[in-house]
């Protein structure tokens, strides 16, 4: 786990470059197509979503979560990524999605920075963020 120093415009001039944040959200979604059909079932997004632990932790602790709140969270997840209602989602769709979720993510934190503490994983979108701005500026 490492920390970083981020603040909306980082995550935002990640998103804003095209050619390398279609590359890093490409390369998540062939890694989440696990039948490799070019498109994300139900599951396999649920998968995806399981492992962030979005309601399922609280400061570091456990919180047993009902099976059907959880079931109840993921299929309203699944269903705004499915933009055009037809039971999987594609790659345009996912992009368009995770672009979303960035946008509102930078949104959030605004213009002062923040330490955020993040898993040395370089499928994470906002430590790819942080790296590139860290490369910008030692460039």
């Amino acid at each position: 786990m490492g920390v970083v120093i981020i603040d909306g415009s980082t995550v935002r001039s990640f998103v804003e470059d095209e050619a390398q944040f279609k590359k890093s959200v490409d390369e998540a979604f062939v890694s989440l197509d696990l039948n490799n059909d070019g498109v994300l079932s139900r599951s396999e997004l649920r998968r995806a979503f399981e492992s962030l632990r979005l309601i399922e932790a609280h400061f570091g602790v456990d919180v047993a979560t009902p099976p059907e709140e959880l079931t109840k969270l993921y299929d309203s997840i699944f269903d705004k990524f499915d933009s055009d209602q037809s039971g999987t989602v594609d790659m345009e769709e996912f992009r368009n999605e995770l672009k979303e979720i960035m946008l509102a993510i930078a949104d959030g934190l605004g213009s002062n920075p923040i330490q955020m503490a993040l898993e040395d994983d370089d499928k994470n979108f906002l430590k790819q963020a942080a790296d590139r701005e860290a490369s910008k500026i030692s460039g």
